[in-house]
């Protein structure tokens, strides 16, 4: 780039937009993280960063924040609003945090003329929901989306929001699985079986799909740069497919575990024990990764999608495969001390 380009990315202390932050100022960007004022700045330590406290709660307050950030440093060329939540309290946290917030930040972008040149949402595959559960056909872009969880409609209301504006232009990126050092979701599967455990979920297995974070981080400058690239959605794979039994197998091999006790857990147990979860959760007062919205995620089946338009239209090739990516996750958490 010859212009050093001002850049935003909201949700910026969390796993993947971390890796964001990373991604642009090793491109050369002139990086502000949104971030909330409790937020860890542990991975956030370079002096390059600005940050900023976005006001989501407050339209009017979170407008005249914009107008300030205008007159003293200018419009951010690229958004991306990275800020959601995966479990909550209940179902409202999810479409306001989800949804109401992106909505917000849209009209007040509008409103304090901070309109960027390319607005990018980071999505979720769950926003299409259970899609050829018998046919695992890899879902399409063109399929309707109608998700089952609260997350997944949270998210898919925010595309809503993105869509209907008229604003600025737009990329809608919808992961699937994504992985990697200082991921807490995959990392429990990975402490399961290093402790002896190989635990799935459902009696017919999942076919399943998963992109790497730095993949990921890649993935997304690649739609923000390409200026012919606008108005349109990508679903982020690494365009492997797997059996939840294969993922199990990769993890057993790189932690060189000989001897794992496996068993698939019917749904029914599954869904009681994150009934159970969120029930704890709920009296020691934190959301748990294990709940009842999660578990319409779980027994979903078909996780592949079509990952051609990504390659095609933005280039993307993906530099880790599950294995490498897998490996250097497990490297990291033991080195942290996670495992």
């Amino acid at each position: 780039m010859n212009e050093r380009k001002r850049i935003l990315i909201t949700g910026a202390s969390g796993f993947i937009g971390g890796f964001l932050v990373k991604e642009a100022l090793r491109r050369g960007y002139d990086v502000w993280a949104g971030i909330r004022p409790n937020s860890s700045r542990e991975h956030l330590q370079d002096e390059r960063i600005h940050f900023i406290n976005v006001r989501y709660d407050d339209k009017s307050a979170l407008t005249k924040q914009l107008l300030e950030v205008v007159a003293t440093s200018g419009a951010w060329h690229y958004i991306i609003h990275n800020a959601g939540i995966t479990k909550a309290f209940n179902t409202a946290d999810f479409y306001k945090v989800n949804a109401l917030y992106t909505h917000k930040l849209i009209e007040s972008l509008n409103e304090a003329d901070c309109r960027p040149e390319k607005f990018l949402l980071m999505s979720s595959l769950s926003s299409y929901g259970p899609v050829n559960e018998y046919s695992f056909r890899p879902i399409r872009i063109d399929d309707e989306q109608q998700p089952d969880s609260v997350y997944g409609k949270s998210k898919l209301q925010a595309e809503l929001f993105v869509k209907a504006q008229t604003y600025f232009p737009y990329i809608i990126l919808r992961p699937t699985g994504v992985y990697g050092p200082g991921d807490k979701d995959y990392l429990m599967e990975i402490k399961s079986i290093k402790s002896g455990f190989d635990l799935k979920v459902g009696m017919k297995p999942q076919n399943i799909t998963f992109i790497y974070v730095k993949d990921l981080a890649v993935a997304v400058f690649l739609a923000l740069e390409n200026s012919s690239v606008c108005d349109s959605s990508y679903f982020v794979a690494d365009g492997d497919v797997y059996t939840d039994h294969e993922f199990a197998g990769i993890i057993k091999k790189i932690l060189s575990k000989r001897f794992v006790f496996n068993l698939r857990i019917p749904l029914w147990i599954c869904y009681m024990a994150c009934v159970c979860s969120e029930i704890i959760g709920n009296m020691i007062g934190k959301p748990m990764t294990l709940n009842t919205d999660k578990y319409k995620i779980l027994r979903q089946r078909n996780w592949i999608c079509e990952t051609d338009p990504t390659r095609r239209e933005l280039g993307f090739i993906p530099q880790y495969d599950l294995k490498e990516g897998l490996e250097e996750t497990v490297r990291y958490s033991r080195e942290h001390g996670l495992l």
